[in-house]
């Protein structure tokens, strides 16, 4: 199975972290990395919510984590068999397949059971026993097909029925008594050139006559046999290689091990390895929710690498990053934030710029690789750059970033200042948010001297609704303090018509106690000309904790 590749940004996602994964994974895709998938690692904001519904992107994918999980570890096709098929084709399988066991599913490819050399021991053992009578649930064209038979009459042929397997090697009239014993309407008698043993098997009208060694019977006997309905077929092997054969004729599915379960693709590694443990072959069935096999997983599976990768988009901390990334191989870092405490065991490319967007950096990607880009992709770029500057009024913007999106504007013949505005607009529908959702919806977690702390952003042309709204935010952020043990939580709320914000803090008394902003209300400061979080607000907020850290 090819490796996937995640192309993601961090936690809580802004318009800016899934507007590149979106826009690189279409790069990447273009460049022959056809496995290359954009996903988010959150729930997505109003703002970016509209912006892939104006421009007919698809949103991407929702992934809550990358914690290990079973289907991170299949490799190649699923290997399956049909629970109608003749064992004899189910062993075939596994030999040529080299595999040691094998799912049975139903038409629909939905699992049953499985089969392994230790079930099918146990299934000979059970029926290959002189000590009692054995009966074989199997269908006659199966059979036909098995022994590689020429069927001369063949009546019922897809009946599954359970059937005992009767050897004409005795005199007739022992046999005659034998037969009766057994059940002549649903035997399989095998007989050589017998010419008497035929005839009376098809006159008691039994399930199937089977001629060894390549006998065929006269016409007298196929008129008779026809107008009796039985089945007649002629087997080119010997008698005891029919018998044997027989018993290989049976629907795989009346002999799996039903005992082993189907787990999950989704279910995570460390919730499996004792089923695994325990299990025939040290492997289990994985499949979807339907029930659908995607493959099997074996125990030795775990220790390789999984086949996941990923690519990070607009961030570079491992704590900002989707819970379980430190699993997989980092192949690529595209970002503009300062850097982090990200390590690698090799060597990796990773691109920082001093940019206001990471969509600027992707744009430049395109134009240096030079791969057209389509007018829909450029379009989420162009936003996703005018969402992360404020419409290039943020003191992140720079000089690359006007010139990308001008770039961009003139290939899709949006006007910057009209997109700008409605962009914003979308922004600022806060009012439908929680006090949960508005502290989670862009918060990143950062770590700095020993502390960690978030700091979320919210952008709105109505600050006053959120100072209504006080007392429930400053309750999330007590929330989020407590839950993660931060040294501070702070939510930014960024006025877009007049690029001011107020700052929310809640936390250890030994860090608020040294924030000497302005203060509107107790625990809510005035932040002049601030708009930035990474550029204006984190410089300052880093310094109290070194204070903190002194204390």
């Amino acid at each position: 199975m090819d490796k996937i590749i995640y192309v993601i940004g961090h936690r809580n996602p802004d318009t800016d972290s899934v507007v590149s994964a979106a826009a690189y994974a279409r790069l990447k895709q273009a460049q022959g990395l056809k496995n290359c998938y954009p996903a988010r690692a959150g729930k997505i904001s109003p703002q970016t919510e509209y912006i892939f519904e104006r421009f007919n992107i698809p949103v991407p994918e929702y992934l809550p984590d990358l914690i290990p999980k079973a289907g991170y570890y299949l490799s190649g096709s699923p290997q399956t068999v049909n629970e109608d098929s003749c064992l004899w084709d189910a062993l075939e399988q596994l030999q040529n397949n080299d595999a040691r066991v094998l799912p049975i599913v139903d038409r629909n490819g939905v699992y049953r059971s499985m089969l392994h050399y230790k079930g099918f021991a146990r299934y000979i053992i059970t029926n290959i026993n002189p000590q009692k009578k054995s009966s074989f649930p199997l269908s006659l064209d199966h059979l036909a097909a098995t022994i590689h038979a020429q069927p001369v009459t063949l009546f019922n042929k897809e009946e599954v029925k359970k059937s005992p397997i009767v050897v004409a090697a005795s005199y007739t009239e022992y046999f005659k008594t034998h037969l009766e014993a057994e059940g002549p309407d649903e035997a399989l008698v095998i007989v050589g050139d017998r010419w008497d043993i035929q005839k009376h098997c098809i006159e008691r009208k039994v399930r199937a006559l089977i001629l060894s060694n390549g006998n065929t019977p006269s016409r007298e006997l196929v008129t008779l046999a026809e107008k009796n309905r039985v089945t007649v077929l002629i087997s080119p092997f010997d008698t005891s290689s029919t018998a044997m054969l027989i018993i290989y004729s049976v629907p795989v599915g009346s002999l799996g091990d039903t005992g082993v379960p189907l787990i999950r693709l989704g279910d995570p590694v460390k919730n499996i390895r004792e089923s695994l443990s325990k299990a025939p072959s040290r492997s289990l069935p994985v499949g979807d929710e339907e029930g659908r096999v995607a493959g099997v997983i074996f125990e030795g599976d775990l220790i390789k690498e999984p086949n996941i990768r990923v690519i990070m988009v607009d961030h570079n901390e491992p704590g900002q990053a989707i819970e379980g990334i430190e699993n997989y191989k980092i192949l690529e870092v595209i970002d503009h934030h300062r850097l982090g405490n990200l390590s690698t065991p090799y060597p990796i490319t990773f691109i920082n710029r001093v940019v206001g967007a990471t969509c600027t950096i992707i744009t430049n990607l395109y134009r240096e690789q030079k791969i057209p880009l389509e007018k829909g992709i450029a379009s989420i770029l162009l936003a996703g750059i005018l969402a992360d500057t404020l419409v290039l009024q943020s003191a992140t913007a720079t000089d690359t970033d006007i010139e990308a999106a001008e770039y961009l504007s003139s290939i899709t013949g949006l006007d910057i200042k009209t997109l700008g505005q409605d962009i914003l607009s979308a922004a600022s529908n806060v009012d439908a948010l929680s006090a949960d959702e508005i502290v989670t919806l862009d918060m990143k977690e950062y770590t700095d001297h020993g502390f960690s702390f978030s700091v979320s952003q919210i952008e709105t042309d109505n600050p006053q609704a959120l100072l209504a709204r006080s007392a429930g935010i400053f309750s999330a952020l007590e929330k989020t303090c407590a839950a993660k043990q931060y040294l501070f939580a702070a939510l930014l709320v960024t006025d877009v018509t007049v690029l001011d914000s107020l700052l929310f803090i809640r936390g250890e008394k030994s860090f608020t106690g040294l924030v000497n902003f302005p203060e509107k209300e107790r625990g809510i400061y005035v932040l002049k000309d601030v708009v930035s979080r990474k550029k204006q607000l984190i410089p300052l907020l880093s310094e109290l904790v070194e204070k903190a850290a002194w204390k």
